[in-house]
């Protein structure tokens, strides 16, 4: 395993982000689309970003499992109902749709790097890690949970 594997929380590497997306867009050119638009998208991507990590965090709630992300070993039961049916990664996909929002938002198409860059991050030192101690700990069940769901859509 990496040293990055697992380590760093998904709510502050996506924090950095959005960070950096804000800076980003007061040094590069902003996109021609009227405002409103930009602004009608991004509400869109919000509202379905709210609704991706609720969902997620309602349903391991619901199976009373760890929301801890970095402490995936303590993960008590497998999810893999509701939402977990749609995608294996809710509360990521939900993350990466927040983030494309406020690309929106800013005005600045440049910014839409932000999500992709936590895309691929996540999968590597995020998910990856994630499938591998889950399928460890549920064996069977859990390589059978991935082959019916998709790991992002």
């Amino acid at each position: 395993m990496n040293s990055l594997d697992n380590r760093i929380p998904p709510p502050l590497f996506a924090l950095i982000l959005a960070v950096l997306m804000w800076l980003a867009a007061r040094w590069l050119p902003t996109t021609p689309l009227p405002r409103g638009m930009l602004y009608g998208i991004a509400a869109v991507l919000l509202i379905a970003g709210i609704f991706f990590s609720a969902s997620g965090v309602t349903s391991f709630r619901r199976a009373r499992t760890t929301l801890n992300p970095v402490k995936i070993e303590e993960a008590s039961s497998l999810v893999t109902s509701g939402i977990y049916g749609i995608t294996r990664n809710p509360m990521y996909v939900g993350v990466s749709l927040v983030l494309c929002a406020w690309a929106f938002f800013l005005g600045c198409l440049w910014t839409l790097v932000g999500p992709a860059v936590f895309v691929a991050y996540m999968t590597r030192f995020q998910i990856i890690p994630e499938e591998h101690m889950l399928a460890v700990k549920f064996g069977e069940s859990y390589r059978s949970y991935c082959r019916r769901v998709r790991r992002w859509f």
